[in-house]
């Protein structure tokens, strides 16, 4: 199908998003600027004039994923003679940058996570020039001053309970085995009047959740003489009126301090989950890391934190298999997992990233053969669905107040919503009810749900 590139009133855009939070809200910035010049979104490809894949380099397996989408979309334009526009935006965007137009000489666009708030721009340079062959790449990171964090809401947000705000973009840690310094830039703090007057415009458009987003959010603020800190920021956003449940992620626990554990305490509006990256249960492997805690340290924040907030829910992530761990590494993992027993966790094989100095313990010998890491994974994730399933149905029997969010994915007649501990509740219900918080009776535990039915007249 041809479209005609100079018509502004069925033009229609494709996203394809890969990786965090931090890429579905650059999304939903993208998707805001680019209706203002008649792009309406769409989930069909064949039917796009403007496809832009999201993409993320965190791990090699998404960074792959991007490359295989490459293919359909550029296909796609070969059979419109040309008629279509490919941009690829995110991390992988800015790691390769103009290696991927050299790669790709039918790609449009490159741009990294600094440039979505200049996307209207770039798509117009990209119209004029089409014909010419004339490609666009813009990785430059801005300086703080030059900086502006996109004010748009995602169009998407009035059929949601919730929605992300960043309050803060890049990341000034140098973990050994971490990119995202190097794809997202140093560290910069939003200023805290803009976040609130985000939440605020959520909230009005029938927003509940808020969920705050940065790569360490717990130091927010505090290279900015005068600004909030995170915790600061924690009471300003409750203070929002209708902001029934925050959220934020993602928490380093080196700088989680004494106030927001405070914060526990004092505001209700603050779930009762949280995910705390431990990475590894070994002193050894956390000092390669560059994670600077302790085993110790962390399970005093957690220790901290639980009683603060007795019925705390934490997940976590964990890499397995990096560079120089041992099998006396991975019991300490195996035990610290154990001890906290999260509800859940996201774990990985150690995945080498360009330009990490993990890759110098790789060059001198410390690499962990394949067959080793994936064993010492599958152990992980063996004990984590074992202690997932024991504290769901441990939870049968108890009545939980959820949140309604939509429909469930599964099951007609089905809806589905979240627990201020963040659990996925399945029960039978109408949409009459989404945005609605209800009591819900836990029939039955799983891995990673719950099933439930509603308690009615309670």
């Amino acid at each position: 199908m041809t479209r005609d590139p100079s018509s502004t009133s069925d033009r229609k855009v494709y996203i394809r998003t890969f990786g965090c939070q931090m890429n579905v809200y650059d999304t939903g910035k993208m998707k805001a600027q680019l209706a203002r010049d008649g792009y309406a979104e769409t989930e069909v490809l064949d039917e796009a004039d403007l496809v832009i894949v999201n993409t993320c380099s965190v791990r090699e397996k998404p960074e792959l994923k991007v490359h295989s989408f490459l293919g359909e979309a550029r296909k796609l334009k070969r059979e419109r003679r040309g008629e279509l526009t490919i941009a690829v935006a995110g991390c992988v965007a800015q790691q390769e940058g103009r290696k991927l137009l050299d790669r790709y000489p039918d790609l449009d666009l490159v741009f990294g996570p600094d440039a979505v708030p200049r996307i209207r721009q770039m798509v117009a340079q990209s119209l004029e020039g089409r014909g010419r062959a004339e490609q666009i790449l813009d990785t430059d990171f801005l300086d703080a001053d030059d900086y502006i964090f996109s004010p748009e809401i995602d169009p998407a947000a009035e059929a949601r309970v919730g929605g992300f705000v960043t309050i803060q973009k890049g990341c000034d840690n140098k973990c050994t085995f971490c990119i995202v310094p190097a794809t997202r830039g140093a560290e910069l703090s939003r200023p805290s009047a803009e976040i609130v007057a985000e939440v605020r415009a959520l909230v009005a458009r029938g927003v509940q959740e808020i969920t705050l987003l940065g790569q360490n959010v717990n130091s927010y603020g505090l290279k900015v003489p005068g600004e909030k800190t995170f915790a600061q920021l924690l009471y300003a956003v409750a203070a929002v009126p209708g902001v029934a449940r925050i959220r934020y992620t993602t928490s380093h626990p080196r700088d989680m301090g004494p106030d927001v554990v405070q914060a526990y305490r004092d505001l209700p509006q603050l779930t009762s989950h949280l995910h705390l990256p431990v990475q590894s249960g070994s002193d050894a492997v956390l000092k390669r890391m560059k994670r600077f805690y302790t085993r110790e340290r962390y399970l005093r924040l957690v220790a901290d934190l639980r009683d603060a907030r007795p019925d705390l829910v934490l997940s976590t992530d964990f890499i397995v298999g990096f560079p120089g761990e041992t099998e006396a590494d991975i019991d300490d993992t195996m035990t610290l997992l154990d001890a906290v027993r999260f509800h859940s966790s996201f774990s990985f094989k150690y995945s080498p990233r360009p330009g990490t100095p993990a890759l110098r313990l790789i060059d001198r010998g410390d690499e962990v053969p394949p067959d080793v890491a994936q064993a010492r994974l599958v152990r992980l994730q063996q004990r984590q669905r074992e202690i997932s399933v024991e504290e769901n149905r441990a939870l049968e029997g108890q009545t939980l107040d959820v949140l309604v969010e939509g429909p469930s994915r599964h099951d007609s007649g089905v809806i589905c919503g979240r627990s201020g501990t963040f659990k996925t509740v399945n029960f039978p219900g109408g949409l009459d009810l989404v945005g609605q918080t209800v009591p819900v009776h836990i029939l039955r535990g799983f891995t990673n749900s719950l099933r439930g039915e509603m308690v009615v007249g309670r």
